[in-house]
């Protein structure tokens, strides 16, 4: 197991691809700088991870704390036992198995794991759960779960939509300090039902599920907003307990491997 030796903790984030075109002729990563930034700011060093399944341990081992991003794609509901009922469902196969490669791992280290936006659906669904595969379809009644860019009004980031309620007795409750606050939420799919030892942390005024964790793991947590724009105190609580979380795991990776060389040191000597 290889071991930061940096102070700092290192946090892997999964990035976007697309196929050739636009940007680049060949296929191409992408990722929001704020991502990165909010993470350098907040005493982390940010590690990009490409789509490399194969990599998966070799990446795990670099880490201290793996964040799994939104994209503009969707979790197959092959994942979760269910055919695909929506049209509008935009798959990204090799990103998805690069991802299922890296949060079972990181979950097989108990190493935090944050997801955000479409990763929060992928931590319920790999955690048993299953999602509802596209809002309008399911829920004719709920609010728009979808945002725009103001960029006149919002500096260039994502408007709050709706307000969010943070569950009592829930881990995300006792990261951030409100109960209530607005949420610049952007997505068509939604968790739909948890796995065993899972629980709703957040919901919207409708009644669609805002964020998960599982009590299984020292920090398993995920949000269908984006804190990473940092757009008011409560998303800066959240993520500063997530780099605090990695950090942990940080010394305790250095304590074990400390202990075992000490160990291996005391063997050679006898």
């Amino acid at each position: 197991m290889s071991i930061n030796p940096h102070s700092k903790p290192v946090i892997g984030v999964t990035l976007d691809s697309e196929e050739a075109g636009g940007y680049a002729d060949y296929p191409w990563y992408a990722l929001r700088q704020n991502y990165m930034a909010s993470l350098a700011e907040l005493g982390a060093v940010p590690l990009a991870l490409p789509h490399h399944a194969e990599l998966s341990d070799e990446f795990l081992s670099l880490c201290d704390g793996i964040i799994i991003t939104g994209g503009a794609f969707d979790v197959s509901p092959e994942l979760f036992n269910e055919q695909q009922v929506s049209d509008q469902i935009r798959l990204k196969p090799a990103r998805t198995e690069f991802e299922k490669a890296i949060v079972q791992g990181a979950m097989l280290r108990d190493m935090p794991l944050l997801g955000i936006c479409g990763g929060e659906q992928l931590l319920a669904v790999l955690t048993g759960g299953s999602l509802i595969q596209h809002i309008p379809d399911a829920l004719p009644d709920a609010l728009e779960h979808s945002t725009t860019v103001d960029t006149e009004n919002a500096g260039g980031k994502k408007r709050a939509r709706h307000q969010v309620e943070i569950l009592d007795g829930t881990k995300l409750s006792r990261l951030v300090s409100a109960r209530h606050y607005e949420v610049n939420s952007s997505h068509h799919q939604a968790v739909k039902t948890l796995g065993k030892n899972c629980r709703v942390n957040a919901i919207s005024p409708d009644g669609v599920i805002e964020g998960v964790e599982c009590d299984d793991y020292y920090f398993c947590l995920g949000v269908q907003w984006h804190p990473e724009y940092l757009q008011h105190e409560h998303d800066r609580e959240l993520l500063k307990a997530f780099v605090d979380a990695a950090d942990d795991y940080k010394n305790a990776r250095r304590s074990s491997g400390k202990a075992m060389a000490k160990a291996m040191s005391q063997s050679h000597g006898q």
